[in-house]
Formats: C-alpha cells, sequence, structure tokens
C-alpha cells in the first residue's frame, strides 16, 4: 500500500474481542509501529477481504486421573495405530508407550506440592482448519505451534486425524509445567494461540486468518446446539414464579442492551472500513485501486449478513416475548 498514507482507522475491526495482554500462557507478539505496522493490518485486512479460511483453536476439555488419560490417548493415538509426536520430535508407537506416557504424567501430578486429587492431568486441545486444507503442512504447523507455545515448559503429545478430508491435530497438553504454574488458559491466550496457529500456516503457504468476527461482518455468536435444544424445547412452556420473570426480564435488558453496544461499535466499524475503501479507490497504485474495489464488496456482503443476523436476532426476541406474555 502507498507508503506515505497512513490507515484511516480501519485497525478497529482487526483489534481482538479479548485484549491479548492479559494471557497469562503466552505472551502476545505486538504489532510493530510504523509502517512496518501498517502493512501488516493491511495485509490482514486484505485476507479478510479474500476470506481466507479461518483457523479453529479449541480447548475440548481436560483428563483427571490416569484412566482417563489413558482411555484419551488410546483414542488420539486411534488405539496406538497412530504415532504420537512429543517435544524434541520424541515419537511414541503402540499402547504400550501411550500407557507408560500416562503413568509418567500421573506421577509428576502426585508429586506436586499440595495437589489436589481433582485438579486436571491434562488439556485437549484441537487445532483444525476448513476441508480440504492441506493436511501435512497442517501437521507441520501444529507442530511449530506446539513447540512455539508450549516447548519444554509443557510437555505435549499430538497426532493428526485425516479422515472425511477435513484434518484437525488432536493436541495433549500435560496441565503441570515443569515450572510448577499449571495451565489454565484464558480467552486472551487463546486468541493469542488462533493468531499464532494462523501465522504457522502461512508460513507454509497455507492461506489462514485468526480474524475477530467483527471483521467478516458477523455481528452475533452462533448460537451453541445444546442452548439451542434447550431453548426449542422450553419454548412452549410457562414460568410458574413471578421471582422466575424478574429474572428473565433483567437478561432480557441486559441482552437488549448489549445488543446497542454491539449494532454501535458495528457501525463504527463499518464506517471505517468504507472511508478506507473509499481512499484507497483513489490512489494512483493500481494494487491500492484493486483493493479498495475488493474491500467494497466485502462491505457489501457485510451489509447482506447484517440484514440476515438482524432478521434472525428480531425472531429470537418475538419468540421470547411470546414465551413471557
Amino acid at each position: 500500500m502507498n507508503d506515505f498514507r497512513k490507515p484511516f482507522g480501519f485497525e478497529e475491526a482487526l483489534r481482538p474481542p479479548i485484549d491479548v495482554r492479559r494471557a497469562r500462557i503466552t505472551q502476545p507478539v505486538l504489532r510493530p509501529p510504523g509502517r512496518a505496522g501498517d502493512a501488516a493490518a493491511y495485509a490482514q485486512l486484505a485476507r479478510i477481504v479474500r476470506r481466507a479460511p479461518e483457523v479453529m483453536v479449541k480447548v475440548t476439555g481436560s483428563t483427571r486421573d490416569g484412566g482417563h488419560l489413558r482411555r484419551h490417548l488410546d483414542y488420539v493415538s486411534r488405539n496406538g495405530k497412530l504415532t504420537l509426536e512429543g517435544v524434541d520430535g520424541e515419537r511414541l508407537e503402540g499402547r504400550a508407550e501411550t500407557k507408560a506416557l500416562a503413568a509418567a504424567w500421573l506421577m509428576e501430578a502426585a508429586m506436586e506440592p499440595g495437589g489436589r486429587k481433582d485438579r486436571p492431568l491434562s488439556r485437549s486441545i484441537v487445532l483444525s482448519m476448513p476441508k480440504g486444507t492441506n493436511a501435512m503442512r497442517l501437521h507441520d504447523a501444529a507442530r511449530a505451534f506446539a513447540a512455539e507455545v508450549f516447548g519444554d515448559r509443557f510437555p505435549y503429545v499430538f497426532a493428526l486425524h485425516d479422515e472425511g478430508g477435513h484434518p484437525h491435530v488432536h493436541l495433549t497438553v500435560r496441565a503441570l509445567g515443569s515450572d510448577g504454574i499449571r495451565l489454565n488458559p484464558r480467552k486472551a491466550d487463546l486468541e493469542v494461540w488462533r493468531q499464532r496457529f494462523a501465522q504457522a500456516l502461512r508460513d507454509r503457504g497455507v492461506e489462514a486468518e485468526a480474524s475477530p468476527r467483527r471483521a467478516r461482518g458477523v455481528l452475533h455468536r452462533a448460537e451453541p446446539t445444546p442452548v439451542r435444544k434447550l431453548r426449542e424445547r422450553t419454548r412452549d412452556l410457562k414460568p410458574v414464579a413471578s421471582r422466575g420473570r424478574t429474572r428473565d426480564a433483567a437478561r432480557h435488558d441486559e441482552g437488549a442492551k448489549r445488543q446497542v453496544n454491539q449494532q454501535t461499535r458495528q457501525m463504527r466499524i463499518l464506517r471505517a472500513l468504507s472511508a478506507e475503501a473509499v481512499a484507497l479507490s483513489r490512489s494512483n497504485r493500481t494494487m491500492d485501486r484493486a483493493m479498495g474495489l475488493a474491500l467494497t464488496q466485502h462491505l457489501r456482503r457485510f451489509a447482506r449478513g447484517r440484514a440476515r443476523e438482524g432478521d434472525l436476532h428480531l425472531s429470537r426476541v418475538e419468540q421470547s416475548k411470546d414465551k413471557h406474555h
């Protein structure tokens, strides 16, 4: 992009919803100031406009005793058919070796000073990309991600699952670190992990992004399946106590306030992106004008997505009103 023109504020759309400085396990790599920082922001905006595939980094659970850990490792290794890879390329093959690893981690946990019996032995993490991603490159990116994030501090093993053309990596990390600190990631850690995994994929030639929903034009989180099923089951039930109705009304008011705040922030982002699209379209550089056109098209999809989500939210509000009346 033009080296002599500063951004018009579109970086707000790229800012994570969580303050990554609050991460306790992994420290974020802060974007450098000046032209290098501007170039990184424009590169991320270009990936969002191209609709680069979004990474998924998810903590799926934990194990709390030796038997549970053994069963989990059996699942990850497909009962010993898949090789588990650990720190510095260590390879565990067969159920006997995974059983020995579980026993070693259990012994380490038992020696923890003041450790409670119900503390997790391990954390389970899934690293994933959309269907069709090159499996070997994803596997290599997961290897680099695990080494960078956990290194020698938190022992780990991982394996690639590639059934159905949807490759993903199961990463099992010992909860007790070598320094005595336990692996208890915050939301900020997960945000940093997404960014690190996306960068590891890009370093290996895989188009990947870890952008906030608002930059993609998504206003609301997808409703979790258990929540949707519970809402559907209780849709026709009437509240039996006035206290319950009061709590429901308070929650409804809080939800409405959050909705207004979200819409205000989204409109501010929309204006900043629109201003950037106009500025790019007036540039004397062909690549800037092409980016401006692509950003304009992105904003049109942005607007259509907001309209659809608004209709869906309105439908849910009407259902909630019908329930309470």
